[in-house]
Protein backbone atom coordinates (compact mmCIF):
# COMPACT_ATOMS: atom_id res chain seq x y z
CA UNK A 1 0.00 0.00 0.00
CA UNK A 2 2.78 2.50 0.70
CA UNK A 3 4.64 1.38 -2.76
CA UNK A 4 1.20 2.56 -3.98
CA UNK A 5 0.63 5.69 -2.04
CA UNK A 6 4.63 6.79 -3.06
CA UNK A 7 3.62 5.93 -7.17
CA UNK A 8 0.21 8.12 -6.47
CA UNK A 9 2.20 11.17 -4.94
CA UNK A 10 4.81 10.82 -7.97
CA UNK A 11 1.71 10.84 -10.46
CA UNK A 12 0.08 13.83 -8.77
CA UNK A 13 3.69 15.68 -8.28
CA UNK A 14 2.33 16.11 -4.96
CA UNK A 15 5.39 18.50 -3.99
CA UNK A 16 4.06 20.81 -6.90
CA UNK A 17 1.29 21.99 -4.08
CA UNK A 18 4.04 24.84 -3.67
CA UNK A 19 2.60 26.76 -6.17
CA UNK A 20 -0.46 27.58 -4.48
CA UNK A 21 -0.42 27.19 -1.02
CA UNK A 22 1.90 30.12 -0.45
CA UNK A 23 -1.07 32.36 -2.09
CA UNK A 24 -3.34 30.53 0.44
CA UNK A 25 -1.49 31.56 2.90
CA UNK A 26 -1.19 34.76 1.82
CA UNK A 27 -4.52 35.23 1.19
CA UNK A 28 -5.72 34.04 4.97
CA UNK A 29 -3.03 36.51 6.35
CA UNK A 30 -4.21 39.56 4.32
CA UNK A 31 -7.80 38.80 5.14
CA UNK A 32 -7.51 38.41 8.96
CA UNK A 33 -5.07 41.62 9.23
CA UNK A 34 -7.43 43.62 6.38
CA UNK A 35 -11.16 42.57 7.89
CA UNK A 36 -10.55 41.61 12.15
CA UNK A 37 -7.12 43.41 12.59
CA UNK A 38 -5.51 40.02 13.46
CA UNK A 39 -3.34 36.83 12.60
CA UNK A 40 -4.64 34.12 11.21
CA UNK A 41 -4.57 31.47 14.14
CA UNK A 42 -2.42 28.36 13.65
CA UNK A 43 -5.12 26.13 13.64
CA UNK A 44 -7.04 27.84 10.85
CA UNK A 45 -3.19 27.87 9.18
CA UNK A 46 -2.99 23.91 9.58
CA UNK A 47 -6.79 23.29 8.63
CA UNK A 48 -6.11 25.42 5.28
CA UNK A 49 -3.39 23.53 4.48
CA UNK A 50 -5.01 20.70 4.68
CA UNK A 51 -8.18 21.62 2.86
CA UNK A 52 -5.52 22.74 0.33
CA UNK A 53 -3.73 19.59 -0.03
CA UNK A 54 -7.15 17.59 -0.36
CA UNK A 55 -8.84 19.76 -2.94
CA UNK A 56 -5.09 19.49 -4.95
CA UNK A 57 -5.15 15.83 -4.37
CA UNK A 58 -8.54 15.19 -6.04
CA UNK A 59 -8.25 17.53 -8.92
CA UNK A 60 -4.90 15.80 -10.06
CA UNK A 61 -5.91 12.87 -9.29
CA UNK A 62 -9.52 13.09 -11.26
CA UNK A 63 -7.18 14.79 -14.03
CA UNK A 64 -5.27 11.45 -14.51
CA UNK A 65 -8.19 9.51 -14.34
CA UNK A 66 -9.99 11.55 -16.84
CA UNK A 67 -7.50 12.14 -19.32
CA UNK A 68 -6.05 8.55 -18.73
CA UNK A 69 -7.01 7.79 -22.96
CA UNK A 70 -5.69 11.04 -24.06
CA UNK A 71 -2.33 10.11 -21.93
CA UNK A 72 -1.84 6.38 -23.04
CA UNK A 73 -1.85 7.68 -26.64
CA UNK A 74 0.58 10.87 -26.21
CA UNK A 75 4.23 9.80 -26.53
CA UNK A 76 4.88 12.45 -23.70
CA UNK A 77 2.42 11.28 -21.35
CA UNK A 78 2.54 7.28 -22.11
CA UNK A 79 4.68 6.20 -19.14
CA UNK A 80 2.34 8.08 -16.48
CA UNK A 81 1.16 5.72 -13.19
CA UNK A 82 -2.12 4.78 -14.81
CA UNK A 83 -1.79 4.46 -19.01
CA UNK A 84 1.52 2.39 -18.16
CA UNK A 85 -0.18 -0.03 -15.57
CA UNK A 86 1.30 1.24 -12.56
CA UNK A 87 -1.93 2.06 -10.73
CA UNK A 88 -5.63 0.56 -11.63
CA UNK A 89 -8.12 3.64 -11.73
CA UNK A 90 -10.12 2.20 -8.77
CA UNK A 91 -6.97 2.77 -6.24
CA UNK A 92 -6.73 6.16 -7.84
CA UNK A 93 -10.49 6.91 -6.84
CA UNK A 94 -9.99 5.34 -3.74
CA UNK A 95 -7.38 8.35 -3.02
CA UNK A 96 -9.56 10.75 -4.79
CA UNK A 97 -12.08 9.82 -2.55
CA UNK A 98 -9.75 10.30 1.11
CA UNK A 99 -8.75 13.52 -0.74
CA UNK A 100 -12.03 15.03 -0.81
CA UNK A 101 -13.42 13.44 2.35
CA UNK A 102 -9.97 15.44 3.68
CA UNK A 103 -11.09 18.42 2.05
CA UNK A 104 -14.28 18.34 3.95
CA UNK A 105 -13.58 17.94 7.23
CA UNK A 106 -10.96 21.07 6.76
CA UNK A 107 -13.34 22.95 5.68
CA UNK A 108 -16.25 22.08 8.44
CA UNK A 109 -13.48 23.15 11.04
CA UNK A 110 -12.90 26.75 9.35
CA UNK A 111 -15.90 29.80 9.01
CA UNK A 112 -19.30 28.17 7.89
CA UNK A 113 -19.42 29.61 4.47
CA UNK A 114 -16.15 27.76 3.70
CA UNK A 115 -18.13 24.78 3.83
CA UNK A 116 -21.44 26.71 2.14
CA UNK A 117 -18.79 27.37 -0.85
CA UNK A 118 -17.07 23.89 -1.25
CA UNK A 119 -19.44 22.24 -4.02
CA UNK A 120 -18.73 25.71 -6.06
CA UNK A 121 -15.01 24.27 -5.67
CA UNK A 122 -15.51 20.87 -6.12
CA UNK A 123 -17.29 21.31 -9.45
CA UNK A 124 -14.56 23.73 -10.90
CA UNK A 125 -12.12 21.01 -9.49
CA UNK A 126 -13.81 18.26 -11.69
CA UNK A 127 -14.68 20.21 -14.49
CA UNK A 128 -11.31 21.46 -15.32
CA UNK A 129 -10.27 18.37 -16.59
CA UNK A 130 -12.43 18.16 -19.42
CA UNK A 131 -12.12 21.91 -20.23
CA UNK A 132 -9.37 21.00 -23.31
CA UNK A 133 -12.40 18.75 -24.86
CA UNK A 134 -14.02 22.16 -24.93
CA UNK A 135 -12.73 25.13 -25.47
CA UNK A 136 -9.09 26.84 -25.86
CA UNK A 137 -9.50 28.73 -22.86
CA UNK A 138 -8.74 25.99 -20.79
CA UNK A 139 -6.00 27.24 -19.07
CA UNK A 140 -7.97 30.52 -18.23
CA UNK A 141 -10.60 27.86 -16.35
CA UNK A 142 -7.21 25.65 -14.83
CA UNK A 143 -6.01 28.83 -12.91
CA UNK A 144 -9.53 30.47 -11.93
CA UNK A 145 -9.52 27.03 -10.31
CA UNK A 146 -6.32 27.17 -8.46
CA UNK A 147 -6.99 30.55 -7.40
CA UNK A 148 -9.51 29.62 -5.30
CA UNK A 149 -6.79 29.14 -3.16
CA UNK A 150 -5.69 32.25 -2.15
CA UNK A 151 -9.54 33.36 -1.94
CA UNK A 152 -10.60 30.28 0.12
CA UNK A 153 -7.38 31.06 2.19
CA UNK A 154 -8.97 34.36 2.83
CA UNK A 155 -12.89 33.36 3.08
CA UNK A 156 -12.11 30.77 5.25
CA UNK A 157 -10.91 33.03 8.34
CA UNK A 158 -12.79 35.80 7.45
CA UNK A 159 -16.09 34.91 6.16
CA UNK A 160 -16.17 38.13 3.76
CA UNK A 161 -14.40 38.87 0.60
CA UNK A 162 -12.94 42.90 -0.42
CA UNK A 163 -11.87 44.08 -3.61
CA UNK A 164 -8.02 43.10 -2.23
CA UNK A 165 -9.00 39.67 -2.21
CA UNK A 166 -10.36 39.89 -5.97
CA UNK A 167 -7.33 41.33 -7.23
CA UNK A 168 -5.54 38.70 -5.55
CA UNK A 169 -7.44 35.54 -7.07
CA UNK A 170 -7.62 37.76 -10.83
CA UNK A 171 -3.57 38.24 -10.39
CA UNK A 172 -3.36 34.42 -9.25
CA UNK A 173 -5.49 32.85 -11.73
CA UNK A 174 -3.69 34.71 -14.92
CA UNK A 175 -0.04 33.77 -13.49
CA UNK A 176 -1.25 30.43 -13.67
CA UNK A 177 -3.36 30.17 -16.68
CA UNK A 178 -0.04 32.27 -18.37
CA UNK A 179 2.33 29.10 -17.62
CA UNK A 180 -0.23 26.41 -18.43
CA UNK A 181 0.10 28.12 -21.42
CA UNK A 182 4.27 27.69 -21.85
CA UNK A 183 3.25 24.03 -20.40
CA UNK A 184 0.61 23.27 -23.08
CA UNK A 185 3.12 24.04 -25.59
CA UNK A 186 4.75 20.80 -25.53
CA UNK A 187 1.89 18.96 -26.80
CA UNK A 188 1.26 21.30 -29.13
CA UNK A 189 1.56 19.00 -32.22
CA UNK A 190 -0.06 16.25 -30.17
CA UNK A 191 -3.45 18.66 -29.03
CA UNK A 192 -3.88 19.82 -32.81
CA UNK A 193 -3.92 16.65 -34.10
CA UNK A 194 -6.07 15.13 -32.23
CA UNK A 195 -9.04 17.80 -31.93
CA UNK A 196 -7.85 18.77 -28.37
CA UNK A 197 -8.26 22.83 -27.45
CA UNK A 198 -5.25 24.87 -26.59
CA UNK A 199 -4.03 28.30 -26.62
CA UNK A 200 -0.99 26.48 -28.61
CA UNK A 201 -2.38 24.31 -30.96
CA UNK A 202 -5.53 27.61 -31.27
CA UNK A 203 -2.97 30.12 -32.19
CA UNK A 204 0.48 28.65 -32.50
CA UNK A 205 3.85 28.62 -30.70
CA UNK A 206 4.48 31.56 -31.20
CA UNK A 207 1.01 33.55 -30.62
CA UNK A 208 0.84 31.28 -27.45
CA UNK A 209 3.53 33.02 -25.87
CA UNK A 210 2.45 36.35 -26.68
CA UNK A 211 -0.73 35.82 -25.04
CA UNK A 212 1.06 34.16 -22.33
CA UNK A 213 3.49 37.26 -21.73
CA UNK A 214 0.47 39.24 -22.16
CA UNK A 215 -1.48 37.68 -19.24
CA UNK A 216 2.01 37.97 -16.96
CA UNK A 217 2.24 41.24 -17.39
CA UNK A 218 -1.41 41.90 -16.25
CA UNK A 219 -0.24 39.84 -13.15
CA UNK A 220 2.57 42.06 -12.40
CA UNK A 221 0.19 44.68 -12.59
CA UNK A 222 -2.08 42.81 -10.02
CA UNK A 223 1.09 42.54 -7.45
CA UNK A 224 1.63 46.16 -7.26
CA UNK A 225 -1.81 46.44 -6.76
CA UNK A 226 -1.95 44.85 -3.65
CA UNK A 227 0.97 46.97 -2.66
CA UNK A 228 -1.61 49.94 -2.27
CA UNK A 229 -4.84 48.28 -1.54
CA UNK A 230 -3.69 45.91 1.82
CA UNK A 231 -1.19 46.62 4.84
CA UNK A 232 1.62 44.79 2.73
CA UNK A 233 4.45 47.93 2.96
CA UNK A 234 8.22 48.29 0.93
CA UNK A 235 9.47 44.57 1.81
CA UNK A 236 6.86 42.97 -0.03
CA UNK A 237 7.47 45.47 -2.87
CA UNK A 238 11.01 43.83 -3.08
CA UNK A 239 9.95 41.20 -3.17
CA UNK A 240 6.96 41.67 -5.94
CA UNK A 241 9.87 43.22 -8.41
CA UNK A 242 11.91 40.24 -7.55
CA UNK A 243 9.27 37.56 -8.19
CA UNK A 244 8.21 39.82 -11.80
CA UNK A 245 12.04 39.70 -12.98
CA UNK A 246 12.18 35.88 -12.21
CA UNK A 247 8.49 35.61 -14.40
CA UNK A 248 10.20 37.24 -16.79
CA UNK A 249 13.27 35.39 -16.84
CA UNK A 250 10.60 32.06 -17.78
CA UNK A 251 9.49 33.93 -20.83
CA UNK A 252 13.55 34.85 -22.04
CA UNK A 253 14.23 30.30 -21.39
CA UNK A 254 11.35 29.42 -23.56
CA UNK A 255 11.49 30.12 -27.46
CA UNK A 256 8.62 28.87 -30.40
CA UNK A 257 11.91 27.47 -31.78
CA UNK A 258 13.03 26.26 -28.71
CA UNK A 259 11.12 24.44 -26.28
CA UNK A 260 13.82 22.43 -24.51
CA UNK A 261 13.84 24.56 -21.43
CA UNK A 262 9.92 24.57 -20.82
CA UNK A 263 10.46 21.69 -17.61
CA UNK A 264 12.81 24.51 -16.26
CA UNK A 265 10.77 27.21 -16.78
CA UNK A 266 7.82 25.66 -15.45
CA UNK A 267 9.12 23.72 -12.73
CA UNK A 268 11.66 25.34 -11.47
CA UNK A 269 10.93 29.11 -12.00
CA UNK A 270 7.38 29.43 -10.68
CA UNK A 271 7.42 27.33 -7.60
CA UNK A 272 10.21 29.44 -6.86
CA UNK A 273 8.72 32.63 -7.72
CA UNK A 274 5.62 31.73 -5.44
CA UNK A 275 7.54 30.70 -2.55
CA UNK A 276 9.78 33.69 -2.78
CA UNK A 277 6.84 36.18 -3.11
CA UNK A 278 5.61 34.52 -0.17
CA UNK A 279 8.56 34.93 1.99
CA UNK A 280 8.89 38.40 1.34
CA UNK A 281 5.02 39.63 1.66
CA UNK A 282 5.00 37.33 5.06
CA UNK A 283 7.86 38.86 6.78
CA UNK A 284 6.35 42.34 5.86
CA UNK A 285 3.10 41.48 7.46
CA UNK A 286 4.73 39.22 10.24
CA UNK A 287 7.77 40.95 11.22
CA UNK A 288 7.76 44.53 9.82
CA UNK A 289 4.27 45.53 10.27
CA UNK A 290 3.61 44.01 13.84
CA UNK A 291 7.02 46.30 14.66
Amino acid sequence: MIRKLRIILEMIKFEHSVFALPFAFMGAVLGTLAVEKRLPSWAEIGWIALAMVGARSAAMSLNRVIDKAIDKANPRTAQRALPAGLLKSFEVLLFIVISFVLLFVAAANLDPIALKLMPIAVVMLVLYSYMKRITWLCHVFLGLTIALSPLGGWVAVTGSLNAAAWVLYFTVALWIAGFDIVYATQDYEYDRDSGLHSIPARFGLSGALWIARCFHVVTAIGFFALFWMTELSWVYLIGTIVSILMLFYQHWLVRPNDLSRVQIAFFGMNGTLSVVLFVFAMFDLLVVHQW
